[in-house]
């Protein structure tokens, strides 16, 4: 088996792994999992709209697809909790998984919760990517 290659993205994930002890990503073998990215900066403010705040969920998963080696053309799951799953919401979404994933739609589950691990969070999205032979 291969040993779990664990990474930190610079910035935001840096503060977190500080603060709160875990890394961003982890690489076993092809397999890249990615710990759930809200739409925070780095200095950790959020965006007033929630449309930003997507956006920046998936800029922020970006930066750390590219710290493990991959992007979103490697990424095959995408897992996103919403503390509210409005229409508006799921729409934006499915646009950016389009916009992110335009040749291969992922698989997705979309689940709403009360609640995130910052009280400024209204999205954190998970990917899962496999890299190629």
């Amino acid at each position: 088996m291969t040993a779990p290659e664990f990474f930190v993205t610079p910035g935001n994930g840096d503060r977190n792994r500080e603060l709160f002890h875990y890394s961003q990503a982890v690489k076993i073998g092809d397999r890249i999992e990615i710990a759930g990215q809200g739409g925070w900066n780095d200095d950790w403010q959020f965006p007033e709209k929630l449309s930003d705040e997507i956006d920046q969920a998936f800029l922020n998963i970006n930066r750390t697809l590219a710290t493990a080696g991959a992007s979103w053309d490697h990424v095959v799951i995408v897992r996103s909790y919403h503390v509210d799953t409005d229409s508006a919401t799921v729409e934006t979404m499915a646009d950016r998984l389009r916009r992110y994933l335009p040749d291969q739609p992922p698989v997705w589950t979309n689940i709403g919760v009360a609640a995130l691990g910052d009280e400024n969070m209204r999205v954190e999205i998970e990917v899962t990517a496999v890299l190629p032979d």
